[in-house]
């Protein structure tokens, strides 16, 4: 596992923490983040430029001149494509842009980003980013104790801690090319946009845990467990209307010998031996 610093704003080690190298050890895959930062900006385009067609374009709809005996070119439409003011043709129109990358990829290209910037040396941890009073000239003076600004050009920082740190949104809000976001909201766009990454301690472990690919293997093997019960239920729910059949069976028999053969052919037999008698 590798071992990095911990420091605090003023630039001190304050102790050491084991990144797992499962997410911050992982070899470069140039194809696979090269895919993602292509999905992460398809989702984000609007899809709404368009062009006007012949139908949409105003103007009449009379037909200028006869078919034929002029000597011109045939016309229909004054708002053809090929007149001055007529409809575009094949122009772009509105639609979805985004589509749907697997969640092991996805997660697979930033850990491979977050182990690039390891070994580049740009990933720092942060004990805390405690701020008594919101205030940019605070923050900026944090940012440049840890030799991440100079006077003639800011670098690009991306700060990860947690969205409930108000006086540090607050006070970063105003300096140029720096983003604080969450561990939740980490992207690979912005991991490879910043030059610098910046993650406190707490988010540190959320990420670990976000990004652990043994978890991931956890959660599907609970969700397999939890769906075999389920299945020996419905297996054994037709033994339970094979085993009602012969009750209905045994009620039926005792219904039909309520009416005997003899006591019906009884009464026939009677009415002929009178008919012989009186003969």
């Amino acid at each position: 596992m590798p071992t990095v610093k911990v420091r605090n704003l003023k630039n001190k080690e304050v102790g050491d923490v084991e990144l797992l190298d499962a997410v911050f050890g992982v070899e470069l895959n140039e194809a696979l983040i090269h895919s993602a930062v292509m999905n992460y900006q398809a989702n984000g385009r609007q899809g709404t430029s368009a062009t006007k067609t012949r139908g949409n374009v105003s103007g009449s709809g009379r037909k200028l001149w006869k078919q034929k005996g002029t000597g011109r070119a045939r016309i229909a439409s004054l708002r053809s494509p090929l007149w001055k003011g007529g409809g575009n043709v094949h122009g772009p129109q509105p639609r979805d842009w985004s589509y749907q990358m697997p969640k092991k990829m996805r997660r697979g290209a930033l850990r491979s980003a977050l182990s690039e910037r390891l070994r580049e040396g740009n990933l720092l941890i942060i004990d805390e980013f405690t701020f008594k009073t919101p205030k940019t000239s605070e923050f900026v003076g944090a940012v440049s104790g840890l030799a991440l600004a100079t006077s003639k050009k800011p670098v690009k920082t991306l700060i990860v801690d947690s969205l409930d740190n108000q006086n540090l949104i607050l006070s970063s809000r105003n300096v140029e090319k720096t983003k604080v976001t969450n561990s939740f909201g980490l992207n690979i766009y912005d991991i490879i946009y910043h030059e610098k990454l910046l993650i406190s301690k707490a988010a540190l472990e959320e990420l670990t845990a976000l990004l652990d690919p043994k978890r991931e293997g956890a959660s599907s093997e609970v969700e397999v467990v939890e769906a075999k019960p389920k299945a020996e239920k419905e297996a054994a729910a037709p033994a339970e209307v094979t085993e009602e059949k012969p009750k209905a069976k045994k009620e039926a028999k005792p219904k039909a010998e309520k009416v005997p053969k003899a006591e019906t052919e009884a009464p026939a037999v009677e009415a002929t031996e009178e008919a012989t008698e009186n003969e």
